[in-house]
């Protein structure tokens, strides 16, 4: 079964409109599809929805318009720090794209000069700056239970094409691997992240296979994601993640379908 939960569209910093996703989910033989645009952040309004009501009526009507051709859910990438109405969605995609220093957020994976000066804030330590984000994240794992939880390690995001501080560092692996099993006792599906494969920042998906070892090795759930921003991504690399898992141990992976996780 094909399917997808991580899709980015025009409504949020997303290339193509949500029906021209829909519609490249249907040519491409998907049983379901997941429409999850990036949700209110007033701290910064660069790349999250402005319009929630727009959006949630055109998914509403897609979903409808074609029941016939495939599923289409509802959802939404909330990020830690900004909540939402969890009601008005059929699934939340829990993400953190932010620290949070004196009540304030900074992002650090809008691009490589967003991510130095977020860890400026930490004196360039990047065991404080790994230790500040896991502890926050986690925190909002344990208290909202996402359905989904986003690229858990995307504090890694630029160590393949920019500096390595975290990836060959064994003090980092230990703090990862710590929340990892914390984050793993509140039971929700780690998504297995390909976006950083397509825009070029990983040769592996989020998690790293460390922490996918942990996941297998906890009886943890885990869906393929593309983290999608255009069409022709929707099921980028899923082939070779798929029997990466399977070399890893995993059996399957849960889909929203028929209106539950299974």
């Amino acid at each position: 079964m094909l399917t997808n939960y991580h899709t980015h569209t025009a409504f949020c910093d997303g290339k193509n409109s949500a029906e021209e996703m829909v519609l490249s989910a249907i040519e491409k033989g998907f049983s379901a599809i997941g429409l999850s645009g990036h949700g209110y952040t007033p701290y910064d309004l660069r790349y999250c929805m402005k319009d929630t009501a727009e959006y949630l009526a055109e998914a509403r009507r897609l979903q409808e318009k074609y029941k016939k051709k495939i599923q289409v859910y509802v959802g939404v990438e909330e990020d830690s720090y900004s909540l939402l109405n969890r009601a008005d969605y059929d699934y939340i995609i829990g993400s953190s794209h932010y620290v949070s220093v004196g009540g304030q957020c900074y992002p650090f994976d809008s691009n490589y000069s967003y991510y130095e000066k977020a860890l400026a804030l930490f004196q360039d330590d990047t065991a404080a700056f790994a230790e500040s984000y896991y502890q926050n994240f986690c925190r909002y794992i344990r208290d909202r239970k996402p359905d989904i939880i986003g690229h858990f390690d995307l504090v890694t995001k630029f160590d393949e094409t920019q500096v390595d501080r975290f990836l060959h560092d064994e003090k980092y692996w230990k703090t990862a691997e710590r929340y990892m099993v914390e984050a793993l006792k509140a039971d929700c599906i780690f998504e297995v992240n390909t976006g950083l494969m397509t825009r070029g920042f990983r040769s592996l998906p989020c998690p790293h296979e460390r922490l996918l070892y942990l996941i297998r090795k906890n009886d943890g759930k885990v869906t393929l994601s593309s983290d999608a921003h255009q069409a022709e991504t929707l099921d980028f690399g899923f082939a070779e993640v798929k029997k990466r898992l399977k070399e890893l141990g995993f059996t399957e992976t849960f889909v929203l379908y028929d209106g539950k996780w299974q």
